[in-house]
């Protein structure tokens, strides 16, 4: 089986200095189409280099058997946010993954809710980001999640 990529999904930004501005909502939409985040409705609705904030609206297939959101979609939206974020933010030719990541839900979602998740970085360093990424339901805050990325390429090192 081939492996998936986004290669080609994705622009050319190695001429680009500074924050990657051809990271955009509408770039996102196009590179998530098809792969796990795409399927489970996650949109990106809004990405700044200080601030990405990303939406999804609970049907069934993002519910656990007790009716409530799986705690693996908190932390897939939250995830593909503070990864846009981080995007945006690489310098050219970089590349990243996360390798680690807390997430506490204090409010349970349910079918029709809308989740906004919005992402600020705490850290954006040579060698990896942190990022803080909110996740409210409707004005309240359901899930808090922290991650740390390792930025990957030469010029990381």
């Amino acid at each position: 089986m081939a492996r998936a990529s986004l290669r080609g999904r994705l622009p050319d930004c190695r001429s680009m200095s500074g924050g990657n501005r051809a990271v955009t909502p509408a770039v996102s939409a196009r590179a998530l189409d098809g792969f796990f985040p795409g399927d489970l409705g996650i949109e990106l609705v809004s990405i700044e280099d200080e601030l990405v904030t990303g939406r999804l609206v609970v049907d069934r297939r993002h519910l656990h058997p007790g009716g409530y959101v799986h705690g693996g979609v908190w932390v897939a939206l939250a995830d593909t946010v503070a990864a846009w974020g981080t995007m945006r933010n690489l310098a050219p030719g970089l590349n990243f993954t996360t390798i680690e990541l807390k997430t506490n839900v204090f409010v349970a979602g349910s079918v029709g809710d809308e989740l906004l998740a919005t992402g600020e970085p705490l850290h954006r360093g040579r060698r990896t980001q942190v990022w803080e990424v909110r996740v409210r339901n409707t004005q309240r805050l359901a899930a808090n999640f922290i991650c740390t990325q390792m930025i990957l390429g030469s010029e990381a090192a």
